[in-house]
């Protein structure tokens, strides 16, 4: 049954998650929400599936070496389980190979085979990745490691897949509507706060209790950022034009000091709850939350309301990769472009709603040139009245957290 067996619960989630377009988050959430595994299971099935996903491109170049022929999905799967235990985890391998042929079904004996020479074959193997191309090596799409190589240099671009396919670390952002950070760091053995941020504070292992208490919000430094740059005061106007989840609307509701009035907008109905629910639980007092999608309706609030306005915009989390493991396989070269006149219509949507002298910051988690620059210098051409101020950003590779851009514009 995949609800007991971790290896098979593993196996039908990869399968869910490669014959779908949901995330690989929501995937295993909901697996090991339907499955009866212990604690030790649950981490098993969390590192194999996260891992699998990440290492497509190098399980399926060994796979190749002992299968050169055409193999269905579901008896691929079942061999990068295998080969992913084999080449990258530390299990016996007699107990790799026994418990996935176990769950192989009618291809029991070509995974057997072909796990078993990939064991005998292993040392030359390793030599000929070693020659492979860098996608492979590195488990990218090879035409996102060459656009990164054409964007940033080819130093850069190895590294950043070398990065992505690092465990993220673990940060919260201290809720100050709540506790201190020095109340949390003494509170938890190991934790530190970080030098980017004194709001930030790395932990080795997630405190179950501060989240559920609401005194800490699972949130990577990069994420403040554009909050910062914003930077509203105590009983200002604000509105997050794309708020969902809702970790950037309760540190702008913290930088208010609860005050004043912070509209929470997002166009899906089952986020929009997800949001409330998250600031309700740290303690904002001062949202409201409103349920639009911009390029579609009519705000329900007058031009010129806001002293200060976020737009935290989708896009295609290229910055982020560590932490979604499977955006990398999600993206094609055509979004590029999509994101960039997506972006570039919310903006001019949420102009109007600007006061005069206010404050506009846009933001992405991409780092991205079309999402980022190419997006200010447009808005910089098509909307006058707004004045661009200055960016910042952060890099992967040069700052040691997720990357990150935000622009900040003044209105005339």
């Amino acid at each position: 049954m995949a609800g007991k067996n971790p290896r098979l619960c593993c196996l039908k989630a990869l399968q869910r998650w490669e014959s779908g377009r949901e995330f690989a988050d929501d995937v295993l959430h909901q697996t090991l929400q339907e499955s009866n595994l212990n604690s030790v299971n649950r981490s098993f099935v969390t590192e194999t599936f996260y891992g699998v996903i990440r290492s497509l491109s190098y399980l399926d170049f060994v796979i190749q070496q002992f299968r050169p022929g055409g193999l269905d999905l579901a008896t691929r799967q079942v061999l990068r389980l295998g080969i992913y235990q084999l080449y990258k985890m530390r299990i016996p391998a007699h107990a790799a190979v026994f418990e996935t042929v176990n769950i192989a079904g009618p291809a029991r004996t070509l995974v057997n085979a072909v796990l078993r020479r990939s064991i005998a074959e292993k040392a030359s193997v390793l030599k000929k990745l070693e020659g492979a191309p860098a996608h492979i090596r590195h488990s990218h799409p090879e035409f996102l490691l060459q656009k990164w190589k054409s964007d940033h240099g080819g130093d850069f671009a190895e590294q950043l897949c070398v990065w992505n396919n690092e465990p993220a670390k673990i940060y919260v952002r201290t809720n100050r509507l709540r506790v201190t950070p020095g109340e949390l760091v003494g509170s938890c053995p190991g934790a530190k706060s970080l030098d980017q941020n004194p709001d930030c504070i790395e932990v080795d292992r997630l405190p179950l209790a501060w989240i559920s208490s609401g005194v800490a919000y699972v949130q990577d430094p990069s994420t403040l950022l554009a909050c910062d740059l914003l930077d509203p005061y105590p009983g200002a106007k604000v509105l997050d034009a794309c708020a969902a989840p809702g970790g950037k609307s309760a540190y702008l509701a913290q930088k208010m000091e609860n005050q004043g009035s912070l509209l929470t907008i997002d166009y899906d109905k089952q986020r929009l709850t997800r949001l409330e629910h998250n600031l309700i639980r740290l303690g904002v007092a001062n949202f409201v939350p409103v349920l639009l999608d911009w390029l579609q309706e009519t705000p329900p609030f007058e031009y010129e309301t806001f002293d200060a306005i976020l737009v935290d915009a989708p896009c295609t989390n290229t910055g982020v990769i560590r932490r979604r493991t499977d955006v990398r396989w999600r993206l094609t070269p055509q979004d590029f472009p999509k994101m960039h006149q997506l972006q570039t219509r919310i903006m001019r949507a949420v102009v109007p709603y600007l006061k005069p002298t206010g404050r506009l910051v846009y933001s992405t988690c991409s780092i991205e040139p079309e999402e980022n620059e190419s997006v200010v210098a447009f808005i910089g051409k098509t909307e006058p009245a707004l004045h661009f101020i200055e960016t910042k950003s952060s890099l992967p590779v040069r700052d040691n957290i997720d990357g990150a851009f935000a622009a900040l514009f003044v209105k005339a």
